[in-house]
């Protein structure tokens, strides 16, 4: 029986290329598989036919946008989820599902090879090929980019001698990942890290600089999950797409940062996540009225913990699953109601309200009614400030005291 590879399929110059390349090759035959995320562009149908027509053996074509916002999205939200504090892992997330569909498919039509488009430079090869082995540790993988020399000049060569049913001679400036959580752009001048983007290199979000009216939007939550906007029951892929259309046309979720990939190198990124964004900024906002003090303080280590595994291939990991189970367990009362205000490329929480708040009026109010009993403040300071004050002693008794005398030059800036 001929080998067969199960190829990671875009409908793009490369990946059609790339079916007969691996062929030609390796003399196996390709098994294509496209798997939307909620990524836009042509008809699944087309892309299918198209990886046929290119000379795919099998098309597998899966519509994952429910499953892809709902089971690797979700999760990132509970997390509060931004690699270095910014970007809402937008291409990392959708790997591990893309990954999923592809050892489905390999399993589906006997393939034991699996093959990706991806450089050696970039930290999605790394993404695939881990969560290929984590999930089916016998399948080998091969990348023709980087491993069988498949270029982009080679790859219009190809399709040009072969008369492939793919467009050829277009070269958009940028390299382009997007799915319904965001979009993400790289290379051509941007590599330049003074060069401004320009405003061709925004899709999803409108010019903040002249934005429409305010738009005034109410996200409900139910254990940190979306399930309704403005009232109006929704899925998570819902919530996702009103927020991108809502905050998308106010210029939400524009960002421009230079990150440290997974292999080593810095990386100049634009994105664009105004459904993310958004969503986050409102989660976020809800978990402080719900979620305990020390819970939540312990739980900014674990988010910045559980971006970091993600972006870097995790997604499988022992440790991811473990993370997963204690931001889950945070989430019990994330449950309530956040207003927003979406203007000028800013997500702006006004309001918010919950059954399970642990803000207590009574307590928080300066006013009449005051049910905090202050006499009680300084007791708790003597005791909390003890092992400090009988620090700051000893360091006197040895001649070790902070040092009051200040330098000239604070003493100048103090007057």
């Amino acid at each position: 029986m001929t080998d067969r590879v199960v190829l990671a399929y875009s409908g793009g110059l490369d990946t059609s290329v790339a079916i007969g390349w691996i062929a030609e090759a390796t003399g196996a035959e390709v098994v294509a598989v496209a798997v939307d995320v909620g990524q836009g562009g042509e008809d699944m149908n087309v892309i299918r036919q198209r990886a046929l027509d290119c000379g795919a053996v099998e098309a597998y074509i899966a519509d994952a946008r429910d499953e892809f916002a709902a089971e690797y999205c979700m999760p990132a939200l509970k997390a509060n989820a931004l690699y270095e504090g910014r970007y809402p892992l937008v291409s990392a997330l959708s790997r591990p599902v893309i990954v999923k569909h592809m050892v489905r498919a390999a399993r589906q039509f006997g393939a034991t090879t699996v093959a990706h488009g991806c450089t050696g430079k970039g930290n999605d090869q790394v993404r695939f090929e881990v969560a290929t082995t984590s999930l089916a540790p016998d399948l080998k993988t091969i990348a023709p980019v980087r491993d069988l020399a498949l270029t982009r000049e080679k790859a219009i060569d190809y399709a040009e001698k072969h008369s492939l049913p793919i467009a050829t001679t277009k070269k958009n400036p940028f390299s382009i990942d997007q799915n319904v959580w965001g979009r993400a752009v790289e290379t051509g001048f941007l590599e330049d890290i003074w060069n401004e983007p320009t405003k061709d290199v925004y899709s999803y979000t409108d010019d903040p600089t002249f934005p429409p009216v305010a738009d005034e939007v109410v996200i409900t939550f139910t254990e940190g999950v979306p399930t309704a906007i403005d009232g109006v029951a929704v899925t998570p892929l819902q919530a996702i797409q009103e927020m991108n259309r809502r905050a998308g046309a106010q210029g939400v979720g524009r960002i421009d940062i230079v990150e440290d990939r997974l292999v080593g190198i810095k990386s100049r990124e634009v994105y664009e996540a105004p459904g993310a964004i958004a969503l986050i900024a409102a989660h976020q906002e809800l978990e402080n009225v719900t979620v305990e003090r020390e819970q939540a303080r312990f739980k900014r280590g674990v988010e910045q913990r559980w971006a970091e595994l993600v972006y870097d291939a995790m997604w499988f990991s022992p440790l991811k699953r473990s993370l997963d189970v204690f931001i889950d367990d945070t989430q019990r009362y994330v449950s309530g109601d956040v207003r927003m205000v979406l203007h000028g490329g800013r997500a702006t929480v006004t309001g918010r309200r919950s059954d399970a708040s642990l803000y207590d009026f009574n307590l928080a109010t300066y006013d009449e009614g005051d049910a905090f009993d202050q006499s009680q403040a300084k007791g708790f300071i003597e005791i909390y400030g003890l092992t400090s004050k009988l620090a700051a002693a000893r360091d006197v008794k040895f001649g070790n005291g902070v040092d009051l005398s200040a330098p000239a030059d604070l003493a100048a800036g103090a007057r």
